[in-house]
């Protein structure tokens, strides 16, 4: 008798919807049957326990099932981000040690010349041809799986990271790194889901790329439920609201950039979409700025918006439930089910007192096992049993916490640590900046001066003066930017981290920061 989770609930429900993306429609039973096919396909490639299996491509029906194939066979499933230049793919296919690499057609330019140097791949495996031909270098998944069974496989091998996935970092502070998620949450996961609320019944809509920790891992749990998902391939604002509306979507993740752009529609567009379906919108990958927040709050709903604080390494640590994102502006909540937090000072001593920051560690089930081929990577960001990226927080006097800024980014000016989020908030909370980044930039008598770039919105203008004066409203004089510089767009990973690494560099030339 079966125990995988998708197949038992193939069993009981077969008929229900369980992926839609545009025409495509498949129940529980057509995915579980196409899901064990593309099993069967690895395996006859000699895929087994604890081996890599790589995949790549925007997100699609068959992104979804390739995910639960490569979990069934036992293998490690490792994501890859589809816009990363050629090279930059060789060095993730490289250093997971990929045996199999699945490709969205669509990516053959990004795979084409590097597929001869990377000779550890056994085979290289094409998905969603439609009326293409894969290249001659790799063979069609669904031409191979129309031939194979829809039987359960067996994995072959019993390694212990049999079935987990291995998910790259989005390299904003250096080479990406292969981080291995563990297999099992333990009650991490089930205090999540309970403090949430996820149903069985749920519709989960992929806002994000699902290469991303977040919104593949927010999709499985969704589906470990017995719900469905509804896949946008290409985001776009009214599209979203759509699909919401016509699919009765009741929960998603979204970093900010995707629901600021909804939220900004004319209200013309926005109300022709009903979006009261939506229970259970979860907000991060990069911190929501409290004006969108009550925009959020005011134009889609009033009880749907929860944020977490996490990340790819240590999941998800605080959660900030819909009573009080009004009511605690700035903070990312309280401690998620099973979680410990500690913050540590420069000195290595626990933080006790509220309102004074440091470096934030998390004890959890939920926290990943390794960097992969980096153990002193691993090594470095532990405290005994406790875990950090390097984050900077502080805690309230009502147990909320409140993240500071990334450790790397912080601005050190005559002296006194300033980070860089406070004044991000400040200026994205001018009715005339749509988006903001702020960093340190070389100053001779201070050593860092606070240095701001900024998007305004279609129409918007404002003048350095006048924004300065504003952050001064909100801000201590030595935090107010120095400088200002206006972009048509502040670069982002596609997870919605801003890239101030990126932005940095020019400035940093032939410096020390």
């Amino acid at each position: 008798m079966t125990t995988d989770i998708l197949a038992l609930h193939a069993q009981a429900r077969p008929g229900d919807q369980s992926v839609i993306e545009d025409d495509v429609v498949w129940s529980l039973e057509e995915l579980n049957n196409l899901v064990n096919q593309y099993a069967h396909v690895l395996q006859e490639h000699g895929v087994k326990s604890g081996e890599k299996v790589l995949w790549v491509g925007q997100n699609s029906a068959e992104v979804v099932a390739v995910n639960h194939a490569a979990r069934k066979v036992g293998a490690v499933c490792v994501p890859m981000n589809y816009r990363l230049a050629p090279d930059e793919a060789a060095y993730v296919i490289e250093n997971s040690d990929a045996v199999v690499v699945l490709f969205d057609i669509e990516q053959t330019e990004q795979l084409e010349n590097i597929h001869t140097k990377l000779p550890q791949v056994r085979a290289w495996i094409a998905f969603r041809l439609r009326d293409a031909t894969a290249p001659d270098w790799a063979s069609d998944l669904d031409a191979r799986a129309a031939a194979a069974s829809t039987d359960e496989p067996v994995p072959v091998g019993d390694d212990p990271t049999a079935g987990t996935t291995m998910i790259y970092t989005s390299g904003t502070t250096g080479k990406p790194k292969g981080t291995v998620r563990r297999s099992n949450p333990g009650a991490t996961g089930g205090g999540l889901v309970a403090l949430i609320g996820w149903q069985p019944g749920d519709v989960y809509l992929s806002t994000g790329p699902l290469y991303h920790s977040a919104p593949l891992g927010f999709m499985i749990i969704v589906q470990s439920l017995g719900g469905s998902v509804v896949i946008q391939r290409h985001f776009d604002p009214e599209d979203w609201l759509r699909l919401v509306d016509k699919h009765k979507v009741t929960t998603s993740f979204s970093a900010p950039t995707p629901i600021r752009r909804v939220v900004d529609l004319p209200e013309e567009v926005r109300a022709k979409y009903d979006t009261s379906s939506m229970q259970r919108l979860v907000a991060n990958a990069a911190p929501w700025p409290f004006e969108l927040k009550k925009k959020y709050v005011e134009r889609i709903n009033d009880y749907s918006l929860f944020e977490v604080y996490g990340s790819t390494e240590l999941g998800v640590n605080t959660v900030l439930v819909p009573d009080d994102q009004m009511r605690k502006p700035g903070s990312c909540g309280r401690p998620a089910p099973a979680v410990e937090i500690k913050l540590i000072d420069d000195d290595g001593n626990e933080v006790t007192e509220p309102m004074v920051p440091g470096e934030l560690y998390v004890k959890s089930e939920g926290t990943f096992a390794m960097y992969y081929k980096d153990p002193d990577k691993y090594a470095a960001a532990q405290h005994g049993d406790y875990l950090s990226v390097g984050d900077i927080a502080y805690m309230d006097d009502e147990g909320f916490y409140y993240i500071a800024d990334r450790k790397s980014d912080m601005i050190i000016s005559g002296g006194v640590n300033i980070y860089p989020a406070e004044i991000e908030a400040v200026l994205v909370a001018h009715p005339q900046v749509a988006d903001a980044a702020v960093f340190g930039i070389p100053d001779d008598e201070w050593g860092e001066a606070v240095h701001a770039t900024i998007t305004l919105y279609e129409g918007g203008e404002v003048s350095d003066a006048d924004l300065q004066a504003f952050c001064r409203e909100h801000l201590a004089g030595y935090k107010v930017p120095r400088s200002i510089e206006r972009t048509e767009e502040i670069p982002r990973s596609a997870s919605g981290k801003i890239l101030k690494r990126e932005m940095r560099a020019p400035y940093w030339a032939n410096k020390q920061p």
